[in-house]
């Protein structure tokens, strides 16, 4: 039996553009993409925390370093420069390999640069602002 599991995230990542004319998907700094170990155009998970809003689309990478997080065509509508998304990709595998499989979890800071990679922290211990020594 093959199971859907949660392979990686950008966690709290601050949007900087939403590009309702661009034909879709998400820019992502490359530095971020590297991190979470995800490729382009593979699929992902947009969760905005400011407006509760989810969706589905693809990765393109953006510059390296930018900090970049622009939400592209029909998705701009529910993302908007300064909300507040986390980003995350899924893999099916085996139910044996599940049962040991843990998640990456990139943190980043409110510009988008790389704050560590851990795994995930479960609520409510985890606070809702953190920053390099928070962690």
């Amino acid at each position: 039996m093959l199971r859907k599991m949660m392979r990686s995230k950008i966690h709290r990542a601050t949007v900087t553009h939403a590009d309702l004319d661009y034909e879709g998907s998400v820019t992502i700094d490359v530095d971020l993409l590297e991190a979470a170990d995800i490729i382009p155009y593979e699929w992902i998970c947009i969760w905005n925390c400011t407006q509760g809003t989810r969706l589905e689309t693809y990765v393109i990478p953006g510059d390296r370093g930018s900090g970049v997080i622009c939400v592209n065509g029909a998705a701009a509508h529910l993302n908007a420069p300064g909300d507040i998304v986390i980003l995350c990709t899924y893999v099916q595998m085996e139910d044996e390999q599940a049962r040991k499989h843990h998640g990456k979890c990139v943190r980043v800071t409110a510009d988008n640069k790389l704050l560590g990679i851990e795994p995930e922290i479960a609520g409510p211990r985890m606070p809702a602002k953190y920053d390099a020594e928070s962690l």
